[in-house]
């Protein structure tokens, strides 16, 4: 009768993995690898787009002028400033998190435009049409991209120092939108 002994069945199923556990063969690091490649464009690419509005008057937007006199009237000194600011902060910013390039800060970029966004839109309620759900949604997205990174799917696979993602990278690019968003509030009247 064969032996059915704890280091008997471990070295077993060592020796086989197609005996490995089901939670074992259900999890694939391409699963997870492609929900953040999805999650990376999307959040990237909207917004780029929202960046090219405010630069470029680009998908209806306002432009620098038109953009500059929201910032105005919103109480941010210098909106034309403001204005190019926000837009390139959101174009490259957008455009980098798209590609998986230099990820924690490409987030940190968009999570200070966005926490700047729901001080404007506090005080509409959460919901649409003058809520903030939108921009909640835009900013723990980018948070949620610094801290986890990119995925394989991206450009920082390629580039040694990112190359293996470390939280203290993504936490540190959390921080960093948070405070220059912060600086960037404090301007406001």
């Amino acid at each position: 009768m064969p032996s059915t002994s704890p280091s008997t069945t471990a070295t077993t199923a060592t020796a086989r993995p197609d005996r490995a556990a089901p939670d074992a063969a259900a999890t694939s690091p391409h699963a997870y690898d492609a929900g953040l490649l999805l999650l990376r464009l999307v959040l990237g690419l909207t917004m780029a787009a929202h960046g090219s509005q405010k630069l470029f008057g680009w998908f209806g937007g306002g432009g620098i002028d038109g953009t500059g006199q929201f910032f105005t009237m919103s109480g941010y000194p210098a909106g034309d400033a403001m204005a190019v600011v926000a837009g390139l902060s959101e174009t490259f910013g957008g455009l980098a998190l798209a590609a998986g390039l230099l990820t924690p800060l490409a987030a940190a970029a968009i999570l200070g435009t966005m926490v700047n966004a729901l001080a404007v839109t506090w005080g509409g309620g959460f919901f649409a049409p003058k809520g903030s759900e939108y921009e909640w949604l835009l900013t723990a997205g980018a948070a949620a991209l610094a801290l986890t990174g990119p995925g394989r799917y991206a450009v920082d696979r390629h580039l040694p120092v990112l190359r293996a993602h470390r939280l203290v990278y993504g936490a540190a690019a959390v921080a960093v939108g948070l405070v220059t968003a912060g600086v960037v509030l404090l301007l406001r009247k």
